[in-house]
């Protein structure tokens, strides 16, 4: 599932673009955005695959927010204009849109984001070790933080609370949620919930929309709907 984002200052172009999302199978829309200033907002603490982009928009231009990112997504431009596609394909976009947008246009701009997104992770490090530990500052000391110790952990706006199996007091680190989540791996940590994280080797039932790790019960979002399944395998 690819995680994407929709930013446009027009209110009905952006139900436009949600709805044109929604019909995207492998597609999960995380948020909409009406200014690139509350893009920036998700990407601080969402993990964002792709995002969608209106080009003109006050205060922030759409190129001008992918020219501001260190770390930047899959972009796909959708605009009103066609004068700025040189400047959107120099900043590596996977797509170029002029509105209006016909479907099977954004279907095949979609398909394109996916096959890169297939390849960027093929182009990872399969065969690589899975690390067992990380160091993380906390306690003014650079504390060794072993995965299979983790049973969850809590975000707490520039803090998290990370629950042990070693301990019954809580590791406290300013880190945030997004941070913490790309080094963790996947294959052994699912993101349930904004606030969320949650060991699978720790998860001892589920019920609902609910995760039990022991006495402790833990919500998941609608915002995560593939979190159930990356757990069960289902």
């Amino acid at each position: 599932m690819i995680r994407c984002i929709a930013i446009d200052d027009e209110p009905l172009a952006l139900e436009l673009l949600e709805d044109n999302i929604s019909k995207i199978p492998f597609l999960q829309l995380v948020a909409s955005c009406g200014s690139a200033f509350e893009a920036m907002k998700v990407l601080e603490t969402e993990k964002i695959d792709l995002v969608f982009l209106d080009i003109q928009m006050p205060g922030l231009t759409g190129l001008q927010f992918l020219q501001s990112l260190q770390q930047k997504p899959m972009a796909i431009l959708i605009t009103a204009y066609e004068k700025y596609a040189l400047q959107g394909f120099v900043l590596d976009v996977v797509d170029y849109l002029v509105k209006p947008v016909a479907l099977d246009r954004f279907v095949k701009a979609c398909n394109k984001a996916r096959e890169l997104f297939d390849l960027r992770r093929q182009a990872g490090k399969p065969d690589a070790p899975v690390p067992e530990y990380i160091f993380v500052h906390a306690d003014y000391s650079q504390v060794k933080l072993v995965f299979s110790d983790i049973a969850w952990i809590e975000s707490m706006k520039d803090y998290l609370k990370l629950h042990l199996q070693s301990t019954s007091k809580p590791l406290i680190l300013r880190m945030s949620m997004k941070d913490m989540e790309e080094q963790l791996p996947a294959t052994q940590f699912v993101r349930i919930h904004r606030s969320y994280i949650v060991s699978k080797k720790h998860i001892t039932a589920i019920r609902k929309s609910t995760v039990f790790l022991g006495d402790t019960e833990l919500p998941v979002s609608a915002n995560y709907p593939d979190a159930l399944g990356e757990i069960t395998g289902q």
